[in-house]
């Protein structure tokens, strides 16, 4: 009589036959254990070609799949920096606030996805596959106004791309806790705020590098205060000052050890 397999024989059984039979492993941002209702055990993420990133300041970046979707993180309003000419298919918000969700900002008719429910102070909860993307939000809690109870929540959003998992932590202001690990899975590319006052700070901020070890950290939400990306850079981590503000990666460039990318951004009255 033929014994069946033992328990702990199922999961290598399963990674064999998805490696050998589906031809690649798909891959997963989420931990495939939180995983409910119809999903597959591994999202699909198929890799392709390059994803560009771009940095517009505090926590706006643009992110541009390799089948040229457009996504845009945390707008902001006047604060400063150069107000860019953005077409996005989708914008994020992460806090609510005038820094973080000028969608107006943004030219056409983009779908709009906000961390926290329109004009309340309750998560949303986010988790749609928008042409060659998987996007989800992970809800975080941030340093605010006691009196103002939406400047305490916010999100942060994962986005599944050209087998690359990107993660933009929005306004945490510490380290993630288990839950929100489990709920974020593996990272690749990681937006930290490394400000401090109403973000994480440096040291934060490499505490949760080292909760995700992601291959590529971008230092955001500090404004031009040279000290604080001086100690944030200081170690134990290597860093890349880019003379620009955009860089383009996809899984097989990425790096084998965490590092640091340090993008640049003109102010306005630099231009």
């Amino acid at each position: 009589m033929r014994k069946k397999p033992t328990l702990w024989l199922m999961p290598v059984i399963t990674f064999v036959y998805l490696f050998v039979f589906t031809g690649q492993m798909q891959a997963a941002c989420r931990n495939p254990n939180i995983v409910e209702g119809d999903d597959p055990l591994f999202v699909p993420a198929a890799v392709s070609g390059f994803v560009e990133i771009t940095w517009f300041g505090h926590s706006f970046f643009q992110i541009t799949s390799g089948s040229g979707t457009k996504i845009i993180t945390d707008p902001f309003g006047a604060m400063g920096y150069p107000m860019p000419q953005v077409w996005p298919h989708l914008v994020t918000v992460g806090r609510e606030h005038r820094n973080h969700n000028n969608v107006d900002l943004a030219k056409g008719s983009p779908i709009v996805l906000r961390g926290l429910k329109e004009g309340t102070s309750e998560w949303n909860d986010i988790h749609l596959t928008f042409r060659d993307v998987l996007i989800y939000n992970v809800p975080v809690h941030q340093r605010g106004y006691m009196e103002y109870e939406r400047s305490l929540k916010g999100s942060a959003f994962v986005f599944e791309m050209d087998g690359m998992c990107i993660l933009h932590s929005g306004d945490i202001s510490e380290p993630f806790n288990d839950d929100q690990l489990q709920f974020i899975g593996h990272i690749d590319v990681l937006m930290v705020p490394i400000g401090g006052t109403y973000t994480a700070g440096p040291e934060e901020a490499k505490q949760i590098i080292d909760q995700l070890k992601p291959k590529i950290v971008l230092p955001m939400h500090y404004w031009y205060r040279q000290s604080t990306l001086e100690f944030f850079t200081g170690g134990p981590y290597p860093s890349r000052f880019l003379n620009t503000n955009s860089f383009s990666v996809n899984k097989d460039t990425l790096p084998p050890l965490t590092e640091i990318y340090v993008l640049n951004v003109v102010r306005e009255g630099d231009l």
